[in-house]
């Protein structure tokens, strides 16, 4: 009589638990696939189906595919729900091992040992409690519009782009209102207080608005080149006029430096005559 099969959690012998499926003679180490499988144990189908997809190693595409087809058997044999599944257990066992052989020096040769193993993977349902918090994980993450990984990711995101879409409208609405209010509007041609334009209207307004006074800043500035253009002749007189009194300035600084030189003159010239009279008596 054999005995319970306690890796795949039944302690009773001869009683069935869950539903199982298994790949015999993997191409690959038993070792190396117990690696893998100890990412999956006892997590829910859909979890472990996303770790098995991004997890990098070879054993990885043969494990999820025995998961794959253990819920299938859950689904279409014992009628249970895929979203209330999780993996009970998961084991490899040794297969046999291809013997082969390499040539060495001298002669001799090298063994290669090519090892294959059987995986297998039972799934069942989760206990109410277990469902219970799950379900309400998943309520918590909707609530805060976070991306669940069972389903609704598109209404999620389809409501996401539409407050985006309302809240750059609003700020377009408030941006306009502020330009409008920035321009000068005429009192006897503003409309009434109790009509509200739409902000679309507001913000066309003010851009009509902004358009017509930067038309008439443009008018005047060139209005203003031509009147200068004009007094060109004018403004070339002053230049001259205050050319000359510049020259008059100059020449009477130089009439002034004259003066002390001939002064200077005048002295020495008063001074040759006293001193040939001083000569005149010493003789």
């Amino acid at each position: 009589m054999t005995g319970p099969k306690l890796n795949e959690k039944s302690y009773v012998a001869g009683e069935r638990v869950g539903t199982r499926a298994s790949a015999k003679y993997v191409r690959s180490s038993a070792s190396k696939v117990r690696v893998v499988l100890d990412l999956i144990r006892g997590l829910p189908v859909r979890e472990a189906d996303a770790v098995l997809q991004f997890t990098d190693r070879a054993a990885a595409d043969t494990v999820r595919k025995v998961l794959a087809s253990a819920v299938a058997n859950a689904i279409h044999n014992d009628e249970q729900d895929a979203d209330e599944l999780f993996v009970l257990a998961c084991y490899a066992d040794e297969g046999p091992t291809l013997k082969r052989f390499t040539p060495r020096a001298r002669g001799r040769a090298g063994r290669i040992n090519k090892r294959t193993s059987h995986v297998t993977i039972v799934v069942a349902r989760m206990d109410d409690e277990r469902l219970e918090i799950l379900r309400a994980r998943d309520q918590r993450r909707s609530a805060t519009g976070r991306r669940r990984g069972t389903g609704g990711t598109t209404a999620s995101r389809r409501e996401r782009v539409e407050r985006s879409r309302q809240r750059a409208a609003g700020l377009r609405g408030g941006t306009a209102a502020d330009t409008s209010s920035d321009v000068a509007v005429d009192p006897a041609a503003a409309p009434d207080q109790g009509a509200t334009e739409p902000p679309a209207d507001r913000a066309e307004s003010a851009v009509d608005d902004i358009a017509t006074d930067m038309s008439a800043e443009l008018s005047a500035i060139t209005g203003s080149g031509a009147n200068a253009g004009g007094g060109e002749g004018s403004a070339s007189d002053e230049l001259t006029t205050t050319t000359a009194a510049a020259d008059e300035s100059t020449g009477g600084e130089g009439s002034a430096s004259d003066e002390p030189q001939a002064a200077r003159g005048e002295s020495e010239a008063d001074a040759e005559p006293a001193a040939g009279t001083a000569d005149e008596e010493s003789n």
